[in-house]
């Protein structure tokens, strides 16, 4: 009954537009783009809100067994287990492309090469992104929230009918609405689109007005339903000292390199896990229980390995650990990060990638600080220009970084180290011949798909070969 109204409702809204606006006009693609803006920022959200809740309670129940003889590792172990081999079944047998970030397939279908398929994808992503976040995983929520986001863009042009051109814009939207209410950072979100899918997105004024609109409304909702808050707490610092600028362009010069080896570190553990499940369900969903498990009991031992990284972040700025242990837990949240992204989970690598920036970028204001107690008074400012660091030579969006931290920790005195950091680590990875990562993963993803057609039409061949001959 619910979901009949619901329809009924939308297809009065429908109406109601295309009552006022033509469908040639711009103006009926802006009021559309604030509506997918206002979808996209309330199901980032709930999505937001329903992590924060299966993991409390998930907690919560572990902790009910603290006064008994039972480790609570060992309780974390089936619970985690249950919600990581959901996450895997539900997207090996209902919407394969809704594992990983799925950014890849939004750029794959703004170049028409892949078909977005929201009426699975956004069940499917929502739940399996829920479970995998909420089992401990080291992802990010913002994967999970660009692909709804553009989902639901997609969703809102097959309604309405609108061209392949509008569509394309209207997915575009989605997606920047998607990230922006993932890091309440408006900036960012639409600079992604214009900086990330630079090849896909078609550069007309009216398709970007309608990613600034999706990203604006995206906005309000979020902070209606969470806070108007920075997304990190941070310290606030000033400006630092001129002199000291030539350590944030060496920090970006170690970024580039890590940044390359980290993406081909990603491909490589890829291949590891297809190799292991072959595309089999039972296999994948074995490795979900087994991720599943295992980060359930680091939740619990160690929680600064597990989770998304978000909140390790203040604790690392505010210089709450020694170098030794800061290396220890960037090492150790590498290998973290590469199981769980790589693995196939629906989560993204955003946030994980932005706490290993800033893990490093403190291990290198540590050092500096030793070696140049006159120009380094406080470590803490790498730390913030090092979570644009990583992110700019991974992905290879400098623009989209800059903008990122500045939004998420409220550092505007930053911009210069910050612009610094990840134009020095964009010039290497670019001079060393690494690639965005997420060009590789839709590459990969095509060559994949096309090698199972392939495998396919033998497959079908072989069995008409073998009917003939009967």
């Amino acid at each position: 009954m619910k979901i009949r109204i619901h329809l009924f409702l939308l297809s009065n809204f429908k109406r109601f537009i295309e009552r006022f606006f033509t469908r040639k006009s711009s103006a009926l693609l802006i009021w559309l783009s604030a509506f997918i803006g206002i979808l996209a920022g309330t199901l980032s959200a709930l999505f937001d809100h329903c992590i924060e809740w299966v993991g409390a309670m998930r907690l919560q129940f572990v902790s009910s067994y603290s006064g008994s003889d039972i480790p609570l590792w060992l309780i974390a172990i089936p619970v985690s287990a249950a919600m990581g081999g959901m996450a895997f079944y539900l997207v090996h047998r209902f919407a394969p492309e809704a594992g990983g970030s799925g950014i890849p397939e939004i750029e794959g279908a703004m170049e028409g090469m892949r078909p977005v398929r929201w009426k699975r994808v956004l069940p499917v992503k929502f739940f399996g992104g829920l479970f995998a976040l909420g089992s401990g995983m080291a992802l990010g929520r913002e994967g999970p929230s660009v692909q709804l986001g553009a989902n639901v863009g997609r969703m809102i042009s097959d309604i309405f009918k609108v061209g392949k051109v509008d569509a394309q814009a209207l997915l575009a939207a989605g997606a920047a609405a998607g990230l922006t209410a993932a890091f309440n950072a408006p900036l960012a979100g639409i600079m992604f689109v214009i900086e990330e899918m630079r090849s896909q997105f078609n550069y007309s004024l009216t398709s970007t007005k309608s990613v600034f609109m999706s990203a604006v409304m995206a906005t309000i909702m979020m902070r209606l339903m969470t806070s108007q808050d920075a997304v990190v707490d941070v310290t606030n610092y000033g400006h630092p000292d001129l002199m000291s600028l030539w350590l944030y362009l060496l920090l970006g010069f170690c970024f580039g390199v890590i940044g390359i080896l980290f993406n081909k570190m990603i491909l490589s553990t890829l291949d590891m896990y297809l190799f292991v499940h072959q595309n089999k369900r039972w296999r994948f969903v074995a490795i979900g229980l087994f991720l599943g498990g295992s980060f359930g009991v680091l939740s619990v031992i160690n929680p600064d390995i597990a989770f998304s990284g978000m909140e390790l972040i203040p604790k690392v700025e505010g210089g709450h650990f020694l170098a030794g242990t800061l290396m220890v837990i960037f090492l150790l949240r590498v290998i973290a990060t590469l199981l769980s992204f790589s693995s196939g989970a629906p989560g993204g690598v955003f946030a994980p990638t932005l706490a290993l920036g800033t893990l490093f970028g403190m291990l290198f204001g540590l050092a500096a600080h030793a070696l140049f107690p006159d120009i380094v008074t406080e470590p803490g400012t790498f730390a913030i220009a090092g979570m644009g660091g990583l992110f700019a030579a991974t992905v290879r969006a400098p623009i989209t970084g800059i903008l990122l931290v500045i939004e998420m920790t409220s550092n505007y005195e930053m911009i210069l180290p910050l612009i610094v950091t990840c134009l020095g680590a964009t010039m290497v990875a670019q001079s060393l011949g690494g690639r965005p990562i997420y060009t590789q993963l839709l590459e990969r993803t095509m060559k994949l798909s096309m090698r199972q057609i392939r495998q396919e039409k033998t497959r079908k061949a072989m069995l008409r070969m073998q009917r003939k001959d009967e």
